[in-house]
């Protein structure tokens, strides 16, 4: 049975399953969405008006998503993860539970953020990063648990960041290391 709510001229394919899973809460999507085959959208999620989805998404429960956010092919949101509006996650991203995405955030594809910093070896409380407002994150960057990426800072392909990305400032190398952001990196993403 489907319980899920939708708002005006969404489009859901054939193929997607919506509100899987047995929650308390039903998965809310807003005004003109697509969401194409293959994409898994559990229970207890709320997502904002024009939200886009590629093939074969996976979006887990207690995850709220903002207005005018894509989410490309293969790409997975674990849960209990909030993304604002104007983002944009490329294809096969991946964004672990206990992450927090800001407005006109641009996350390249092959992205890998984490939120266990010593997977299977100890008992700790997972921590997933924080992008602020305006954040970039290069292909195949990888952002480490606990991390932020502060307003406008830009993240550059294949960087491995470790500690926290000032405001305005470019995160290169693995590990990365922070510089002024160049001239042409300035300013806000044009995601809106």
């Amino acid at each position: 049975m489907t319980r899920f709510v939708s708002g005006e001229g969404c489009t859901i394919a054939d193929g997607a399953t919506i509100d899987h899973g047995e929650f308390d809460e039903p998965t809310r999507v807003g005004a003109d969405a697509t969401i194409r085959a293959g994409s898994i959208v559990y229970g207890d999620v709320t997502i904002g008006d024009g939200f886009t989805t590629g093939h074969d998404v996976l979006i887990r429960e207690g995850t709220t998503i903002g207005d005018d956010v894509l989410v490309g092919t293969k790409t997975v949101v674990d849960g209990e993860t909030t993304i604002g509006s104007h983002v944009s996650l490329q294809t096969n991203v991946y964004v672990p539970t206990e992450t927090t995405i800001g407005d006109n955030v641009f996350v390249g594809p092959g992205a890998v953020m984490t939120n266990d910093e010593y997977p299977v070896r100890t008992e700790v409380d997972l921590e997933g990063p924080t992008l602020e407002d305006g954040a970039s994150v290069g292909a195949n960057a990888t952002i480490l648990p606990g991390v932020t990426v502060g307003k406008n800072a830009f993240v550059a392909a294949g960087a491995v960041v470790v500690e926290d990305v000032p405001a305005d400032s470019l995160a290169v190398g693995a590990p990365a290391r922070t510089k002024p952001l160049p001239a042409p990196l300035e300013g806000p993403n044009q995601l809106e």
